[in-house]
């Protein structure tokens, strides 16, 4: 199972990017699929939403109102629209794939991808 993050970058604050992630090795259409981010090798990694195979979304409260999650089941890809990003938003971004109906926290992930930088300058 391989799951690669795209769409990372430097951007300034009050911009939108888009990260995407291409999953293969298993058929993830009843996977939930989502993102989380870590801001420091220090840190935990942080939930930051998913969606799960029915289309239902959850988000992290940092990021509610500002993000989207979406899916393309027939291309195994998830998305993640962020909007207004703000220079707390800076981190590196995980995708996440989890067989669990619900995925809030790291010990619901079963896989995960290899991250992608995202720099927000002020």
């Amino acid at each position: 199972v391989q799951l690669i993050e795209s769409g990372g970058g430097v951007v300034q604050a009050g911009d939108s990017l888009r990260l995407s992630c291409e999953a293969s090795g298993d058929t993830f259409s009843s996977f939930a699929l989502g993102w989380f981010r870590q801001f420091s090798p220090d840190k935990e990694r942080e939930f930051v939403g998913n969606i799960n195979w029915s289309g239902s979304t959850y988000y992290a409260d940092s990021v509610k109102g500002r993000s989207t999650i979406s899916r393309d089941n027939a291309k195994n890809m998830v998305h993640l629209q962020m909007n207004n990003l703000k220079p707390e938003d800076t981190a590196v971004y995980y995708c996440s794939a989890s067989t669990r109906l619900v995925v809030t926290g790291r010990k619901d992930v079963d896989y995960w991808g290899k991250g992608t930088l995202v720099t927000v300058s002020s």
